[in-house]
Parts: C-alpha cells; sequence; structure tokens
C-alpha cells in the first residue's frame, strides 16, 4: 500500500506505506528528511533508495514503525552483506540510522532501532 503528499509544486510524493500508515505526523517527518534533511541529490537519491529497499523488506514481513526492533535490522543488514560490498552496505544502515534518528526526534517513534546495530567490518589483509 502507497499514499502519496501533495507538494508545493503540485507533484505528488509517494509514501511508503510503512510510514503513511503512521498517520499525517509521519509522513510529514518523512518528506522533510529528505527535503530538508539530506542537501545533496546525489545522497538523497541513494539514500531514498536505501531507506525505500528496507521498509519494503519490513512491510514484507509485517512489522511496523513501532514494531521493528535492533533484532530485525541486523537481520536486514546481515542479508543485504551477503549480497552488496561493505561500501553500500555501510550506506544503507547510514540511510537507515538517519532516517529513523529523525523520527524520533520528530516524536513519531520514541527510539531508534537501529542505533545499534553494526555493520559488517572490511578485512584487511597485510
Amino acid at each position: 500500500m502507497m499514499c502519496d503528499l501533495a507538494r508545493a509544486d503540485n507533484r505528488r510524493i509517494v509514501l511508503p506505506a510503512l510510514i503513511a500508515q503512521e498517520g499525517d505526523r509521519a509522513g510529514r517527518r518523512f518528506v522533510e528528511f529528505f527535503t530538508a534533511q539530506i542537501r545533496n541529490k546525489n545522497t538523497r537519491a541513494a539514500y531514498a533508495h536505501a531507506t525505500a529497499q528496507f521498509l519494503r523488506w519490513c512491510e514484507e514481513r509485517r512489522l511496523t514503525l513501532q514494531t521493528i526492533e535492533p533484532v530485525a535490522v541486523a537481520a536486514y543488514i546481515e542479508q543485504l552483506s551477503e549480497l552488496r560490498e561493505a561500501p553500500t552496505v555501510k550506506q544503507h544502515l547510514a540511510a537507515i540510522k538517519m532516517l529513523l534518528d529523525w523520527m524520533v526526534t520528530g516524536q513519531v517513534i520514541p527510539t531508534n532501532p537501529a542505533a545499534s546495530v553494526r555493520g559488517r567490518m572490511a578485512l584487511r589483509f597485510c
């Protein structure tokens, strides 16, 4: 399920279902994250892709924004690390952490379930 919001220029912003089902405050906060918080357009696009992929993964597991726990974020990152290189996984985790931090400061969720999750370290051999 997707929901959309009108933008100032009359174009529509499609919200992930996980965000839309939380109501207007979550929807507004989600849009603000990508418009006001992330100024670089390339970073914005990369973070939008990363968070959308994570939110779809959560939806498939019937999680809500309120029920996501650190173990779910860790499972997602573990699964992603089997498919992607370490820098991509690190970027996805950073995007997820920032979005969920933004939701915490906007009082949409009480705590950031991604805050304690660490990515895999790249191994270096001398």
